[in-house]
């Protein structure tokens, strides 16, 4: 941990690069007060007050820098529980570089990625899965992600798993006590009640565990691909949706060679729409390449939007362009028939399961078909509903515990000894302790704190 965690005082800029109004460069460590009133001359921060604002010149020497207000935040009352201070500048890359590069000639060190997350962590300040959910609140681009990452940065998760490890821990130390005392065959865990334990820890995790594929798509979004044969209205569908002109429409079969790509939020998820090519045989190369494309987007979507003319198309043509989407089994297929208003017979496809029916020139139909898309992913459940688990590393994890748990249950059904028990709960208690950091290596916490950002 050592080679992670060094006690120096780090900078960097917490702010975008790029020309703005303002600029915020941040330092953290014991020497952050010192460096900054170094370069903010006249300022007298160490005997000002934790959490104040205060004006102050920028100068290197002689030379003025910039009008700036340095923010003073006194440990441990601030982000990482070190002296912290923020020196927000104006926006202009030229001042925010040549500040960055003064206060390093000053003694501080330019900060890797997640440093100062990783220092609030090592302080303390938050358990690693919080820290980690720091990072999804910064991603977030949604409601749902937003609240999903703000619950677990406050501790919503970790409150669950503080409760389950405790409980275990209790009976671990009386197994742990028993093999002490082993010559003389005494029971101090009552054999009944930890399995009783044990069986509630599974469904608890059980139940996290299910909650993953939707916290995947609250936090990750779904890509949703619009397919079809030309001219049955994909891109009018597209403009539809997004209640804006993105794609070119036309009459003209094949005139969307390449895909289109666009987001929209439904009920708080994110959905990225992709307009196809028209699958066919194509007339040249290029529409080869498109078609080609759009199979490829097909493969790698999370549902697939199957739309279809519904005037100039029979049911049996549907159901043959349905067998062949449905081959990649699992993504969910939503048959939509388009041009509705001008067909005659309002019951024709009324065999085909989930069917929607649309006039994406018109209108018509659209918001339903958002509903289906948001209630297909959703599968029934609640993004509002308690503690939802969106990190893949945190999932991994609870599947290994639970299967040290299971171990732990058929081992005193079986009658095993008291240490190969012992052995499996220690186990899921290292498991469970991965998660919120009671458990770390150099490894872990190097791949977790290097996909953050500089500056935080």
């Amino acid at each position: 941990m050592k080679d992670l965690f060094s006690n120096d005082t780090i900078v960097a800029l917490s702010t975008p690069p790029g020309v703005g109004g303002i600029g915020v460069i941040r330092l953290s460590g014991p020497e952050a007060i010192r460096i900054s009133e170094k370069i903010l001359p006249g300022l007298n921060l160490q005997a000002a007050k934790s959490h104040t604002l205060h004006f102050g010149i920028v100068r290197d020497g002689d030379t003025v820098l910039d009008e700036a207000v340095a923010g003073l935040f006194k440990a441990p009352s601030s982000f990482t529980c070190e002296d912290v201070v923020e020196i927000s500048c104006h926006g202009s890359p030229y001042i925010l570089q040549k500040v960055l590069q003064l206060l390093i000639s000053k003694g501080a060190r330019l900060a890797k990625p997640g440093e100062f997350t990783m220092r609030a962590f090592f302080n303390g300040r938050f358990d690693l899965s919080q820290a980690e959910a720091v990072s999804d609140l910064i991603a977030s681009e949604t409601q749902a992600a937003h609240n999903l990452a703000i619950n677990q940065m406050r501790g919503g998760f970790s409150g669950e798993l503080k409760i389950l490890r405790e409980e275990l821990m209790h009976f671990a130390s009386l197994l742990e006590l028993e093999l002490d005392f082993s010559e003389e065959d005494v029971e101090f865990a009552n054999r009944p009640q930890l399995i009783s334990l044990l069986e509630k820890m599974q469904l608890k995790i059980k139940r996290l565990c299910e909650s993953f594929r939707l916290g995947n798509v609250i936090k990750n979004g779904v890509s949703a691909v619009i397919a079809g044969r030309p001219n049955a209205g994909k891109s009018t569908l597209l403009n539809a949706m997004l209640n804006e002109e993105r794609a070119i429409v036309s009459d003209i079969p094949g005139t969307t060679r390449d895909t289109i790509e666009e987001n929209l939020t439904i009920n708080g998820i994110a959905f990225r729409l992709t307009d196809t090519a028209g699958i066919r045989e194509a007339a040249d190369a290029i529409e080869k390449q498109g078609v080609e494309r759009t199979m490829q987007k097909i493969e790698q979507a999370a549902i697939v939007i199957y739309l279809f003319d519904a005037d100039g198309f029979s049911p049996d043509e549907v159901a043959e362009d349905l067998s062949k989407l449905n081959k990649n089994k699992g993504i969910p297929v939503l048959p939509v028939a388009n041009k509705v208003d001008k067909m005659e017979d309002p019951n024709k496809f009324n065999e085909i399961e989930g069917i929607s029916l649309v006039s994406a020139k018109n209108g018509y139909g659209i918001d339903a078909l958002k509903k289906q898309l948001y209630d297909t992913v959703i599968q029934g459940g609640n993004i509002h509903d308690g503690v939802i688990l969106s990190n893949a590393r945190h999932y991994e994890a609870l599947e290994a515990t639970l299967k040290n748990l299971e171990a732990a249950k058929k081992g005193i059904e079986n009658k095993l000894s008291g240490e190969l028990v012992a052995s499996d709960i220690r186990s899921a208690l290292n498991h469970l302790g991965e998660i919120t950091g009671t458990v770390t290596t150099d490894d872990l916490l190097g791949n977790i704190f290097g996909k953050f950002c500089i500056g935080k």
